[in-house]
């Protein structure tokens, strides 16, 4: 990382615009005068939002930010009033009147919301400390008297950063891409103070065919035939897990009640460049190489862990593990299509109207736990697994079947359904793609973004955020199943390594 004294905050970024608490009380005046036209005027939750706060799926997502200076807090709390607290969910109460919860607009008091602890500058372990608050916040919950986030903001240098973030949100303000999305709209890029930053956008790819006629024909019917069966099978695993089909008992899978227990949430950082390297010399995609790097840093610790009480101590060379693993990721896939990051900065700054909210529909991912001579066989494995993916409707199908059961049977109802099908499940993964150039949170320039959750009803959650030229991978634990998510993270990181060493010594680069 390059010497933090080179950076210096900048001062157009500093100055404070308004206050949070008058800002607050702006718009609370602006939405009596408009006669309700505002959104967060006692609009009633959305059901998937009212699904989060059953007891069984309270869940919080946590996003740590390193910083590459120190963090000051009077900046951070000025530049969050004409920022974030415009969105109104962050600044209304969620208030529960005759069996119906509503958005209640509110005047926030940033005291509440954004804490700064006291910190021995001369502490043993820095790294460490950041860790144990982490797992210690995860112990807590926000009070329903506020707004349900705070920020946590810490003056610590650790092996990465001058100081962190830590940003903690009910899952019930929003999905994860957006409440990301949402957070990135507040940053500029340190090089412009006035632009957001550059998230890269995947390519179309080209629709023309020099195939015309009957053969185009043939293979249209081919696709729809495709998604058409993809999909009906992947309907009926979903209902056949919400009934009775649940995953192999392995080291990952946690047990009844795991929603409850803390959870240590541990990262690394690896170079995108070289996740891109393998990605160009095998002709897939950063999802692909990602997928596939983590489907052999599973094997490699499942494999372990089932030889632990062998002499050898636990070696990865040997083929220890059972001779048939099912192994599902559930991924809640938001079938709402995310605001964009200038949308919501114009929401916040010219009160515009974005759509918001969680709609969601359900993944089942299978990942393949096996220890194979070749290493580049995770990824071709992976790309098979995510393409044929992509030839189905399986998330909106799920959706409006857990629609079809809130309507009919009530939130109860949705929300045992959603847990059955989450909990025979293992773990959960997700890639998201971060901004392509250095930015600045409040004027504080960022070093990495580490985004992950807790109270979700499984042991295991894997996170990869990509940040200018560089992806770190989350980890979310439950300590009772895994013990060591250090060495669970090391074997993900050491399986890029292998991958790449092998497309190196085949001479596909």
């Amino acid at each position: 990382m390059e010497s933090t004294n080179s950076f210096r905050l900048r001062k157009q970024a500093l100055k404070p615009i308004e206050t949070a608490r008058s800002s607050a009380s702006q718009r609370d005046e602006e939405v009596s005068k408009n006669n309700g036209q505002r959104t967060c005027e006692e609009e009633p939750l959305s059901p998937s939002s009212r699904l989060y706060h059953e007891p069984n799926f309270n869940v919080y997502v946590i996003a740590i930010m390193g910083c590459k200076t120190k963090i000051y807090p009077d900046v951070v709390k000025a530049n969050l009033g004409h920022s974030l607290l415009r969105h109104p969910r962050f600044s209304s109460l969620q208030v529960e009147n005759n069996g119906e919860m509503r958005w209640v607009p509110t005047e926030v008091d940033l005291e509440r919301h954004v804490i700064v602890p006291e910190l021995d500058q001369n502490m043993d372990s820095p790294d460490k400390f950041l860790e144990d608050y982490v797992y210690n916040l995860s112990k807590t919950t926000i009070d329903k008297s506020q707004p349900l986030w705070d920020l946590h903001l810490l003056n610590l240098r650790t092996s990465e950063s001058e100081a962190v973030g830590i940003f903690r949100i009910h899952h019930s303000l929003g999905d994860g891409t957006s409440l990301l999305s949402l957070l990135l709209a507040c940053t500029r890029q340190m090089k412009d103070s006035k632009a957001l930053p550059t998230i890269p956008i995947r390519k179309k790819k080209d629709k023309k065919s020099d195939r015309i006629g009957i053969w185009r024909i043939l293979l249209r019917f081919w696709f729809v035939l495709q998604v058409f069966w993809n999909t009906v099978v992947d309907v009926f695993m979903f209902i056949a897990t919400a009934l009775f089909l649940t995953d192999t008992q392995n080291p990952l899978k946690g047990l009844p009640g795991s929603e409850s227990t803390p959870r240590r949430i541990v990262y690394r950082t690896v170079s995108l460049d070289d996740i891109k390297f393998v990605k160009n010399a095998m002709n897939t995609t950063i999802n692909d190489v990602a997928f596939g790097m983590t489907q052999a840093g599973l094997s490699r610790y499942i494999n372990r862990m089932c030889s632990e009480n062998k002499k050898d101590g636990g070696a990865t060379e040997t083929n220890n593990l059972p001779k048939s693993i099912r192994l599902r990721s559930n991924l809640l896939v938001n079938i709402r299509p995310a605001p964009g990051i200038q949308a919501l900065a114009d929401m916040m700054e010219k009160d515009a109207e974005v759509k918001w909210g969680n709609w969601i529909g359900y993944v089942l991912l299978p990942f393949t736990i096996a220890v194979r001579e070749d290493p580049l066989d995770y990824v071709r494995n992976a790309k098979a697994i995510i393409d044929r993916k992509k030839r189905s409707l399986e998330a909106f199908c799920t959706f409006y079947i857990a629609d079809w059961a809130l309507n009919l049977f009530g939130i109860k109802a949705a929300s045992a359904l959603s847990h059955k099908v989450i909990s025979r499940t293992t773990m959960c993964f997700s890639n998201m793609v971060g901004p392509v150039e250095e930015i600045g949170f409040c004027g504080h320039p960022m070093a990495f973004l580490a985004p992950s959750s807790y109270g979700q009803p499984y042991a295991l959650m894997i996170n990869f955020q990509s940040y200018i030229d560089k992806m770190t991978i989350v980890l979310s634990v439950d300590e009772g199943t895994i013990p060591n998510p250090h060495q669970l993270c090391d074997d993900i990181v050491e399986s890029l390594q292998v991958i790449k060493d092998a497309v190196l010594t085949r001479g596909l680069a």
